[in-house]
């Protein structure tokens, strides 16, 4: 693109286009909100300026000249251009209008989120939400989703985040299935029951292990990947399993079981491409989300 080598002077071109349309500088000065004499001297200067001329007084008016007709039209454009540009920035910078995902863990998604996302939603209908309920790990930096409530800290450098939350889990059961093994009182009984695992790798086993209990692959006889199956079948009386305490101690149908002995710490983190957190949008998410997140913390 080839640029001008001298100064453009919008004030003067503006004076020019105003006069133009108004047929006078009393006129042109109404519109700008400026004085007459000051809009004599912005047309003479542009005049100078050019070497040409622009009006030629008719009566009490102004009219242009032949110049002035073929300079009028495209400084007429140039200001409709100027004014979409600056409804387009005043947008970008003021609108949250638009689509964002977020990211987070099932349990997550169906027993925490809801509320906040509703609130969000009602505080900025004009945000559309999408949330990826999925126990695996969202790729942020393939925009996979705008925002991501994990369980962990990001190690990657174009990643930021903020840590929201940290609760509890407890393993849980339904006092019927815990009448049916004795009611255990210690980590000896506990290690006779049947247990619900995530898959088929023994870390969950040896995590329990590590805390006193004495498991084998046959006491976990139930295996799904999916936590809301999980949950069905703890709440079914098929077995103990895990649960954060917020989702657990609200269902009836379950208590909690050795608490004193068997808690599990679990961190939540928000998370965004750095990029992306440049959005006011992912921004204004991003904040709330934090602040309700980490209402339950306060308390």
């Amino acid at each position: 693109m080839d640029w001008p080598k001298g100064e453009f002077d919008w004030n003067r071109a503006r004076a020019f286009l105003a006069t133009a349309d108004e047929g006078s500088f009393s006129g042109a000065a109404r519109v700008l909100g400026t004085t007459q004499p000051t809009i004599g001297r912005q047309v003479t200067a542009l005049e100078e300026e050019l070497d040409v001329v622009l009006f030629e007084r008719v009566g009490r008016g102004l009219s242009l000249t032949p110049t002035g007709l073929e300079l009028v039209e495209p400084l007429r454009a140039m200001a409709e251009a100027a004014q979409r540009f600056s409804r387009i920035a005043t947008g970008q910078a003021l609108s949250l209008d638009g689509p964002i995902c977020i990211s987070a863990g099932e349990v997550t998604a169906i027993h925490i989120l809801p509320p906040i996302v509703a609130e969000i939603r009602a505080l900025h209908p004009g945000i559309h939400i999408e949330i990826v309920a999925t126990n695996q790990v969202s790729d942020l930096g393939r925009r996979e989703a705008d925002i991501a409530v994990r369980s962990f800290r990001p190690a990657e450098l174009e990643l930021v985040s903020r840590k929201v939350r940290e609760d509890t889990a407890y393993l849980y059961a339904t006092p019927e299935y815990l009448h049916s093994i004795g009611d255990p009182t210690d980590l000896d009984a506990l290690s006779q029951a049947e247990f619900v695992a995530f898959d088929e790798t023994d870390v969950f086993m040896k995590g329990l292990n590590a805390m006193g209990l004495r498991l084998s692959p046959q006491s976990f006889p139930w295996i799904c990947a999916n936590q809301q199956v999980q949950w069905a079948l703890i709440t079914q009386g098929s077995g103990v399993g895990v649960m954060m305490e917020a989702v657990g101690d609200a269902d009836d149908r379950v208590v909690r079981v050795l608490p004193e002995l068997l808690r599990f710490p679990v961190a939540m983190w928000l998370t965004s491409h750095r990029e992306v957190k440049t959005s006011r949008r992912v921004r204004v998410v991003f904040d709330m989300l934090a602040e309700r997140l980490s209402a339950p913390a306060r308390q």
